[in-house]
This record gives structure tokens, sequence and C-alpha cells, in this order.
């Protein structure tokens, strides 16, 4: 399929538009739709927050008459279902619209493919694959969660620049500058979820919060703690958001947890740890699409050594805390070179005076 420069163009706005929905539409994916005719853009809209009108609609509302024989730019499947919305391929239908170039099919099972054939079936032109890799960063939270059965992972860790991440004391505020910690907080807000360990609640005592950007809902908070040493009226618990994983199975001993209002979820292993694997096939399941690790070296080995972090966020602080200090992930020594681990670094940018790297882990 060959696309030209306005289709192009349309696309990127498309997608565009369905950026401003990043802090807002989660379980939803966040969608763009542009529809043009003869040239001119006569309806756009993008999805704000699950349960309300998808893009298609605001786009078609905004087009009116106009969207008879247009083109309309969605940058992901219409739908075509009945959901909490009726499905936006059969508007598209309605509308009399002449072509639909979206940027990508949707992996849902209820869609699928079955959008763009409804479309077909009446004899739309339909197109996708337009700037499709684009679109799928933009949900990739949302693609995981149906494709794979787990949130997406992306794990956050600042750090000197010898590797350190607290003092051998536990102190840690602060070894980046307020942008990078600003930064921090924009990941937060489009996080789903953001996941925690029981060493940084007890030394910590952290919110885990968004409070340095503007968001209308704030992520959830899950807990980490496999033998119940975190204290019930930790700050993390106080809100009715969090979500705590623990291996020990006894009722009464989750008792004063549940009286916080905590969810409480007994996910041991053979082991005597939460099975990470299983916690995250639960968020899935949950509606947790992105999720954010905030840990110590404990709990961020234990993922990357489960193969279950997707990418690392690292700001690197231009400081020398000393050998002594604390690591960045917990590791077993290698005895080979052969056996390190190689990460792609896909972007590397300064924050203030900190370095800040995303690194994507190789597929397993």
């Amino acid at each position: 399929m060959t696309f030209s420069s306005l289709d192009h163009a349309m696309m990127a706005r498309a997608l565009r538009l369905a950026e401003q929905g990043l802090y807002t539409t989660t379980p939803n994916p966040r969608v763009g739709c542009v529809i043009v005719r003869d040239g001119e853009v006569v309806g756009e809209g993008w999805h704000v927050e699950a349960g309300t009108p998808h893009a298609e609609v605001h786009a078609l509302r905004m087009a009116g008459d106009r969207a008879r024989g247009a083109t309309a730019y969605v940058t992901l499947e219409p739908c075509s279902h009945y959901g909490r919305t009726p499905p936006c391929a059969k508007g598209l239908i309605e509308a009399g619209v002449g072509r639909v170039v979206a940027a990508m099919q949707d992996p849902y099972h209820e869609v699928a493919g079955r959008g763009l054939g409804m479309l077909r079936d009446v004899g739309i032109e339909v197109a996708a694959g337009l700037l499709e890799a684009e679109a799928r960063r933009l949900n990739k939270g949302f693609l995981s969660r149906v494709e794979r059965g787990r949130p997406w992972v992306t794990l956050k860790a600042a750090a000197s620049l010898d590797g350190k991440t607290a003092l051998l004391n536990g102190a840690s505020q602060w070894i980046t500058g307020p942008e990078a910690r600003r930064d921090v907080h924009h990941l937060r807000a489009r996080s789903c979820a953001i996941l925690t360990g029981s060493g940084t609640v007890l030394v910590d005592d952290p919110q885990l919060t968004v409070r340095e950007v503007a968001t209308p809902r704030q992520p959830r908070r899950v807990v980490v703690d496999s033998l119940l040493q975190t204290r019930p009226q930790a700050r993390i618990y106080r809100d009715g958001q969090t979500i705590l994983a623990t291996a020990v199975a006894d009722p009464a001993r989750h008792q004063p947890y549940l009286q916080q209002g905590v969810a409480l979820w007994a996910l041991g292993d053979a082991q005597g740890r939460v099975d990470l694997t299983h916690l995250l096939a639960r968020l899935a399941q949950e509606g947790v699409g992105e999720l954010m690790v905030e840990a110590g070296a404990g709990l961020n080995g234990a993922m990357l050594q489960s193969g279950l972090v997707d990418e690392i966020v690292l700001y690197l602080a231009p400081t020398l805390l000393g050998d002594a200090a604390q690591g960045l992930f917990g590791w077993p020594a290698l005895e080979a070179l052969a056996d390190q681990r190689f990460v792609e670094v896909r972007d590397l940018r300064m924050v203030g005076r900190d370095v800040r790297l995303e690194l994507m882990m190789p597929s397993r």
C-alpha cells in the first residue's frame, strides 16, 4: 500500500490528537481521528476518557455533512462492537465516508479486523499500516495487555555516575535535580499503576502519587511485600488505591491492611515470595496496561531476572557516591563477559543537570 504525503501528514496529526489522552484514557487505548475532504480538515477529535465517545464520534460531529465522501484517518482500527459506546465503524458508514486509513489493526478480540471488514463490506476504501510503529508506541500498554496478557513494564531508576541509588544508610533524597524529578511525574501520570517493594516503603514511606504535573487521575499503587513487613499505616495505604501483593496466606494477618482499604492479593510461590509473573497477569486483568516500577535494587533485580522489564528510564546525576553506596539492581555476579546483558539505547538527553536514558530490554 502506497500512502501520499497528505496521508502521512494527516495521520501524524491524528497521532498528536491521540496524545492528548495520554493521562486519561486508561484502560482504553489513546486514539485520534482526522477527517479530510478535498484536502481540507473538516473534523477531528480524540478519545478523552473510558466510557466517553470515541475519537471518530468527535470528528464526525465536527464534520457533519462534510464527512460524506471524505477520508477518515484513525490511529487505531475503528471498533466494530457495542461496549459502553456504539461501534465507530457503523458511525463512519452512516456518515458516508469514502475512505478510511488506520494506523494499525486493533488486536482486541472483539475487533481484530472486524471493523475494517465492516467498512470494506459496504464499499468503503480501507487501508492500514500508516505510521504503525508510532501508533504502537503510543499504545504500548494497551497492546501489551491485549497481546501478551501483562502490562508494559517501565523500570525507572535514578543513580549517580558510579551507579549508586542511595548511601549505605539509605539516604537518597535527592540525587537528581528538580527537572528530572518533574519528568518522573510525567511518567507516573501516564502509567496505570506504580509498583514498589516493601524495602522502599519501610525506608522512604513514599506516596508515589503524581504531584508535579496536572492530571485528572492518580495511578494505582502496587506494593510487593512477601512477608507483610510494611506498616498498615504507611502513607501509600491511606487512600484506598493500593494493591498489596504478598506471599502470606494467613487471613488474620491480612486484616490490618484490609481495614485500611487495601486490596490484598496472596500470590506466593514455592519459595515463599510473591510470584511476579502471576502478579503482572492479574494486573493486566484489572486493566493495567502501563506499569511503572519505582523500587530498590532487590525488586529491580528480581523483575529483570524474571524477564518482566520492557524498558528502563534511567536518570544519571553528575555525582559520585562511592563504592559502599547502594546499587541499582540486585544482580548475581557474572563469571564470564559472555553472560552480560546488553540493552538498546533508544533515547539520550539532558534533563536539567542530569542525563536521561531510555533503554530497551532485548526480547526474550
